[in-house]
């Protein structure tokens, strides 16, 4: 039977197939091929082959890896006698997926498919060159018999002192070819002595069934309560890094990314360890929620205002489809060869982590009500998508996703909840605001400074409360504590004592403690006491007492204070670190504008540039249905106009050396009536040296001596001199 090429096969095709293959490898249409021969190229190429090879699983890659094995044409029989009966299926699937093609009983693979397999396909070293006797291995040596053991499911390389002068057993496998010497240390089992000594078969074992999942059974409702808890966590922990640093802005390290002490910050700022306070600060950078500023300030963008104002369950969709779709690794940060890796910096991206957490929770979603231990999940992930590049951080991978997919309250206890079962499944909505519980308007201050929230405040407590209290605990409920820099921090805000107080007896539903009130008001009374501009810097008070007692405080001498009247002092240092030094002295100084007027209210600091998501690689976006429909449109399109031109290029070729020969009269004549009648002609044209070349054109008009048509050489329209056409005839 004549073999097909790889691209008639494709012509082959019929619409339904066409449309699968877009659908198993949409990296195919993106961009859409012009015709038929483009989309061969395409598929033909190593990164497309690579990508299909490692949607493989296990079994699927054995059996892949024994036609690589075969000589082409192969057939379905031979595939089967080196694997397993249940073969048959997988090549159905390889054929799909243009690893395989033609008929039953001559199956090819693509050239380069064997180039994305690897030079030794199932640990099978190259054919032999010669025609061997493999009868003669059962009268192998002793030495030579336990070298071929050796070598039968190992490497089909093995390394030897120096081929010239081999050991006794070596030297009469060598002598009878059934060893190859590669170079002087080097020699390769042949394939078909490996196969012989395998019993026939490509691999030791054959992996056609997937690995048991294990795991402890939970019911739904205790994965969901968990899972709620989750996300009511993972809400509240975004908001107040966000509050967080648009108050006190970390500045980004020259290199790009957030430093440890930063993220120390907030990890002891949210009670939090520091992989998690990545993972938070991770999110709301590929959410857009925070960017790095012209000025290598990391802030909360506007986007930050927006998201305030949504639905709880809108809040946790933009963290999660965020999270779904990324590249970056929060998991890295802190690791790395040599120097740590930064959280928001440039080389946390992975080409698979994508498809690592899509796999993770599909595994999850196939065992519902089950808490999967680590070990199951990373050994049914090994066998449903192993490594083709030895990556050593997929087990990690496969472990960081699924604790990131906890803190998500994508699962609870380990078990998928309802709520990723509803994302999954593209759900309108998921019931999460129905499932949180309702936002309370109220605290209750206790005796000893501080005020228990009994469930989550709504957004304008919440904000206040922040702003003059400290989180001491967090949970179902929450207990913030009352302190001096509590208090000063909302009085910086903008707020006097008498403002502070009211808010609480209107929030509260206990009596303001009197420890409390008094701690309030003193505050405030000694609060702006003490003010601070900028001249480089200067300070004054209305106390001269009190600018001595700063002038001789030991603790202040780096400012190098100078006293330029009783109630002034000046500095060089900037007005910021001024006021904070004196605050960590103990005082407690009020920053003043130019005109006298004390600066306050709520630091809310925005980044000023438009935020820029990081980039996403490795992962092809999926296209629709309609976009699939539209890409075979266009490819058939294409082939139908491939065809037609290649029709005319042998018309063209078979006219060669029978230029057609008109006089000028002629000439007009017949592009008049080719022009009227749409009729594509064949003309002979001089150019610019007198060499007449032979030209396939469509005329459409004539004008000042000079033919307008479009040539089917370039597909363009041109003009041609009506004097240069030595000839005109029709096709």
């Amino acid at each position: 039977m004549e073999s097909r090429s790889f691209a008639d096969h494709l012509r082959s095709l019929t619409d339904e197939a066409m449309l699968e293959l877009f659908a198993l490898r949409p990296d195919l249409i993106s961009p859409v091929p012009p015709d038929v021969a483009s989309l061969s190229v395409r598929l033909n190429s190593l990164p497309s082959l690579t990508r299909a090879v490692e949607s493989l699983n296990a079994w699927e890659f054995q059996v892949l890896e024994s036609c690589a094995v075969l000589t082409e044409p192969f057939a379905i029989k031979d595939v089967i006698a080196l694997t397993h009966k249940s073969a048959a299926a997988v090549v159905e699937k390889l054929q799909s997926l243009a690893l395989v093609y033609g008929e039953d009983k001559e199956l090819r693979l693509p050239s380069s498919l064997r180039e994305a397999i690897g030079p030794e396909p199932a640990r099978l070293g190259p054919p032999s060159m010669v025609k061997l006797s493999l009868k003669k291995l059962a009268d192998a040596p002793k030495e030579a018999a336990e070298l071929l053991k050796k070598l039968t499911w190992s490497a089909p390389r093995g390394t030897i002192g120096d081929s010239k002068n081999p050991p006794a057993g070596m030297s009469w496998l060598i002598q009878e070819k059934f060893l190859i010497p590669f170079d002087s240390r080097t020699v390769i089992l042949p394939r078909e002595v490996a196969l012989h000594l395998r019993g026939g078969k490509t691999h030791q074992e054959f992996l056609h069934t997937a690995p048991e999942i294990a795991g402890r059974k939970v019911s739904q409702k205790e994965v969901d309560v968990s899972a709620i808890a989750n996300i009511a966590t993972i809400l509240r922990w975004s908001e107040e890094v966000l509050n967080f640093w648009s108050e006190e802005a970390p500045s980004a390290l020259r290199a790009g990314g957030l430093g440890i002490r930063d993220l120390k910050a907030i990890s002891t700022h949210l009670g939090v360890d520091e992989s998690c306070a990545a993972f938070i600060a991770e999110l709301l950078f590929i959410s857009g929620l925070v960017s790095i500023d012209l000025q290598d300030e990391i802030l909360p963008t506007h986007a930050f205002d927006l998201w305030l104002s949504q639905t709880p369950e809108r809040k946790w969709l933009t963290l999660t489809e965020s999270w779904l779709i990324t590249s970056r690794v929060s998991g890295l940060v802190g690791k790395g060869d040599g120097r740590n890796l930064a959280a928001l910096g440039p080389e946390l991206d992975r080409v698979n982590t994508a498809r690592i957490k899509s796999l993770v929770l599909r595994v999850l979603a196939e065992s519902p009500g089950v808490c999967v231990t680590p070990t199951s999940l990373n050994a049914y992930l090994t066998w449903l998508a192993p490594s083709r590049r030895k990556n050593s951080l997929q087990e990690e991978m496969v472990s960081w996703s699924a604790r990131e997919a906890e803190w998500l309250g994508l699962t609870g206890q380990g078990a998928i909840s309802s709520f990723a079962l509803g994302l999954l499944s593209e759900s309108e909505s998921l019931g999460i605001d129905a499932a949180l519980p309702k936002p309370v308007d109220h605290i209750l201050i206790q005796s000893d400074n501080t005020a228990i929230a009994p469930g989550p405040l709504v957004m304008e407590v919440s904000q206040i409360l922040d702003s003059i209290a400290d989180i001491e605990s967090r949970g179902g409920a929450t207990v913030y504590r009352f302190s001096e820099s509590s208090i000063r921090r909302g009085l910086d805000h903008g707020r006097t004592g008498d403002d502070i107080k009211a808010f609480l007896k209107k929030t509260s539903k206990t009596p303001i403690p009197q420890p409390l009130d008094y701690l309030i008001t003193d505050i405030a009374k000694r609060h702006g006491r003490l003010r601070v501009g900028a001249a480089n810097t200067y300070v004054r008070c209305e106390d001269p007492a009190l600018i001595a007692e700063i002038l001789s405080d030991k603790k202040l001498e780096a400012l190098r204070f100078r006293k330029l009247a009783s109630e002034v002092l000046i500095s060089e240092v900037d007005a910021h670190e001024v006021i904070l030094a004196l605050r960590a002295a103990s005082y407690l100084p009020a920053a003043e504008a130019a005109n006298g007027i004390i600066l306050g209210g709520p630091k809310s600091a925005r980044a000023i540039a438009k935020p820029r998501p990081p980039r996403i690689l490795g992962d092809i976006e999926k296209p629709t249905l309609p976009m699939f429909h539209a890409a075979l449109r266009t490819i058939r399109a294409g082939e139908k106009s491939a065809q037609k031109q290649s029709t005319l290029r042998n018309v063209a070729n078979q006219a060669l050396g029978q230029l057609p020969r008109t006089t000028a009269n002629e000439t007009l004549d017949l592009l008049a009536t080719f022009i009227k009648e749409q009729q594509t002609l064949s003309i002979g044209y001089a150019d610019n040296n007198g060499a007449v070349t032979h030209r396939i054109i469509d005329p459409i008009n004539i004008s000042a001596g000079t033919l307008l048509a479009r040539d089917h050489a370039t597909g363009e329209v041109q003009t041609f001199r009506i004097p240069r056409i030595t000839g005109v005839a029709a096709l």
